[in-house]
């Protein structure tokens, strides 16, 4: 992932940008693959690409305990601050926040589940980087442990191709605006998104940023032969939100599940 992605002014905007995802609902979906492939007994995760925290605090609100990694410092600070100031203390243990980069990351644990939500995934852009994040997927995971993650679906990506889009956000005296484009290189699977996001308070503008985003696209077999490479096996792959829904063209989204061997 370039240094360059996630930035202050990015990181500020992040939550507001995504005040609609249901992330509660997303975290009912892991619980689920939890029951239907971990046999009740996940009780450690670690969420690399834990972003701003959006799954690993209300993990940990259900009485998981929660590692956090990324590789933005000003996400995790955001992460970190969330803990701080919920309304509600979390119990204890309190997820922990770690800088680090997934390619290379050791901490010399073992958690019963490893999560990449978000498209987290396809951050890793060479053949090499996606082996290595997932070897560390591996590493990180006890005998029978999960790996669950989302990813773009090549298949729909071809078929519908990104396209223009502004999203608008309401705040308190204004709002964020946020227009996308994207582009395609097919060769290398990869979907360069560029971002440009506007901050106004009422009329007046006070902050804008542009970021370029490179995202990989997989397609399944390939995912298959990746998670075979760094000894995972593929358990499931299906519509994300959907566990009994299979994937097809008009699905951008799709859920990864998979186990150590």
């Amino acid at each position: 992932m370039s240094d360059s992605v996630f930035g202050k002014e990015y990181a500020d905007a992040y939550d507001l940008l995504y005040t609609g995802k249901d992330y509660n609902a997303e975290c009912d979906m892991i619980e689920e693959v939890f029951k239907r492939y971990g046999d009740g007994f996940i009780k450690s995760i670690l969420d690399l690409g834990c972003g701003t925290g959006n799954h690993a605090i209300p993990l940990a609100r259900r009485g998981y305990k929660v590692t956090g990694v990324d590789f933005s410092s000003e996400m995790l600070a955001r992460a970190s601050s969330k803990v701080h100031s919920c309304s509600q203390p979390l119990p204890e243990p309190q997820p922990v926040f770690l800088q680090g980069d997934m390619r290379s990351l050791d901490l010399d644990n073992e958690f019963d589940a490893v999560l990449m939500m978000f498209a987290v995934l396809g951050y890793q852009l060479t053949n090499d980087d996606v082996l290595a994040a997932l070897c560390t997927v591996r590493n990180h995971l006890t005998s029978g442990g999960l790996f669950i993650c989302d990813v773009w679906y090549g298949p729909a990506v071809l078929a519908i191709r990104p396209s223009d889009r502004v999203k608008i956000v309401p705040i308190d005296n204004g709002k964020v605006i946020r227009a996308a484009s994207g582009k395609l290189d097919t060769y290398h699977h990869l979907a360069e998104i560029h971002y440009h996001i506007w901050r106004l308070n009422g009329q007046q503008l006070v902050n804008e940023s542009q970021e370029s985003h490179q995202i990989r696209y997989f397609f399944p077999q390939e995912l298959g032969l990746f998670l075979s490479c760094a000894k995972l096996q593929l358990l499931g792959l299906c519509a994300f939100g959907d566990l009994e829904r299979a994937p097809n063209e008009g699905t951008w989204n799709v859920l990864v599940i998979g186990s150590t061997k």
